[in-house]
């Protein structure tokens, strides 16, 4: 879950880095002329802040997955230890028989 979180913070801060650059850009003086430019930047601002929230969201979203995947695993490792410990035989012997190959 770390990593996620590493991850969104990531995106996260590139994305800010990327909006800052915008807003730099459009903030420019050399674009004071055109007629449009402040409904430009409020289309961008409006933009921005809308791909900002779909981002938080998809992160919370994937986040939650994740912790549900975990917690339906751990239910079932608690529910059949038998069958988690059995299949994590089968899989170790199965690794241990291919790499004995090499």
């Amino acid at each position: 879950m770390a990593t996620s979180t590493k991850s969104t913070s990531t995106t996260q801060d590139e994305l800010e880095k990327l909006v800052s650059d915008l807003r730099g850009l459009l903030a420019s003086k050399d674009l004071d002329g055109v007629p449009d430019i402040k409904q430009l930047r409020q289309r961008l601002d409006d933009g921005v802040q809308s791909v900002r929230d779909a981002t938080v969201r998809a992160a919370q979203d994937a986040a939650q997955q994740a912790r549900d995947a975990a917690s339906a695993a751990d239910r079932y490792a608690h529910d059949e230890p038998w069958r988690v410990a059995g299949a994590a035989l089968a899989f170790g012997t199965l690794l241990g028989f291919l790499l004995s190959r090499r």
